[in-house]
């Protein structure tokens, strides 16, 4: 028995690069988990807690596991400031295709329009605490409780409110997502109906949901990474219209997927935004898709979020302006939140920062194009300008 275990000694092959990057910082195994655990909770991934961390880095180190996780090694190259290959060598992850699941974390904006005063009432009560500005609009923060993962309400002082759910996923396929997609859309739908309408004392209909899918474990590579990311950017492409949700609608759709993967998909109305190496975006009128490919050179999700955020308040904001035309109304709106308002907001959503990299430059344009927000800006505009002759 000790010959063998003398015998095992020999043969592991510790991992000199973690150990030297860890005490050049001075810190123990436990202050590198602690350090791991806040860097992943930071870039928003699931990550174990920090015993659990110690463990994997203990055995990494010694050489008693390779490290093949794709979110050890990110969570490492973050923490050490170094690249995969200055860190492991050669080792990389299994091939996509020895994987069963994919790892997604599902951004969810629930849009409403609760109206300005409504808004006004959720500050006034403590409801909401004043949070971070998205693109210079200011707004109010409030945790919300929902079952499926983390949900916060943003309110914004011209009546806006979204419901900002997370969830994290892991499926076999594109074809369960967009059944998943489908089913949980309407009752987030409900939900958050329910959710406002107790809020504010009065019915509130929220009405259209927005996904963001940040991709941080695929199962493809390559040419076949980016069509999965085209198609997860609009995954209705995979159901039929009027299909029930049961097995055959499951069936029909990895049907669907299979021939896409074979035959290539593409669609006029997906604009790329990702950089050769780095990553690989995709927007579309049904969502957003991001695959970090180099994590410490690529956007963050919040960036992606704070985005989100922004053009989809701007945008039920909007659409509640040109309700009001559709309608036969003079439509209303706060004098501060007038078309000089609507004005300047389309300008910081649409020109470049000074300190605004070309990545978050591409990001941001190709969703104000595909959300269609510049239209509805401008007409929301046009609408206001002549109600106020």
């Amino acid at each position: 028995m000790s010959g063998d275990g003398s015998q095992a000694a020999k043969r592991l092959m510790p991992n000199t690069v973690l150990i030297t990057r860890r005490e050049a910082k001075g810190w123990s195994r436990i202050r590198a988990a602690r350090e791991l655990e806040r860097a992943g909770l930071g870039r928003g991934l699931s990550v174990p807690d920090a015993d659990a961390i110690e463990k994997a880095l203990y055995r990494h180190e010694t050489g008693r596991a390779a490290c093949r996780d794709p979110l050890y090694i990110e969570l490492y190259c973050l923490v050490y400031e170094a690249t995969q290959h200055e860190l492991f060598g050669h080792v990389t992850a299994p091939a996509p295709s020895q994987a069963d699941t994919f790892g997604v974390r599902s951004h969810k904006f629930v849009c409403a329009f609760i109206g300005a005063e409504q808004a006004a009432g959720l500050v006034a009560t403590g409801q909401a605490a004043p949070g971070e500005p998205c693109f210079g609009l200011a707004c109010h923060v409030a945790e919300a409780s929902h079952s499926s993962g983390p949900c916060h309400l943003y309110a914004w002082p011209f009546g806006t409110a979204i419901l900002h759910l997370a969830e994290d996923l892991n499926l076999p396929n594109i074809a369960n997502l967009a059944i998943w997609r489908r089913r949980s859309y309407v009752e987030n739908l409900r939900w958050a109906s329910g959710h406002l309408s107790s809020l504010v004392g009065e019915a509130v209909n929220a009405s259209y949901v927005l996904s963001l899918y940040w991709l941080h474990s695929p199962i493809w590579s390559g040419g076949e990474l980016d069509t999965a990311v085209r198609i997860m950017s609009t995954p209705r492409v995979l159901l039929e219209r009027d299909d029930e949700e049961n097995d055959a609608s499951l069936g029909h759709a990895e049907l669907v997927e299979r021939s896409l993967f074979t035959q290539g998909f593409d669609h006029a109305e997906i604009v790329p935004f990702g950089l050769k190496g780095i990553a690989i975006g995709h927007a579309s009128w049904s969502g957003v898709v991001y695959c970090p490919l180099a994590p410490r050179r690529a956007l963050t999700q919040e960036e992606l979020v704070t985005t989100e955020l922004a053009t989809q308040a701007m945008w039920t904001y909007c659409e509640h302006i040109n309700g009001q035309v559709e309608q036969g109304k003079d439509p209303y709106v706060p004098d501060e939140y007038g078309w000089r308002f609507l004005r300047g907001v389309r300008s910081r959503l649409t020109n470049a920062r000074p300190q605004e990299t070309s990545q978050h430059r591409s990001m941001r344009s190709a969703i104000l194009e595909t959300s269609g927000l510049l239209d509805h800006l401008a007409q929301a505009i046009d609408v206001l300008r002549e109600s106020e002759r």
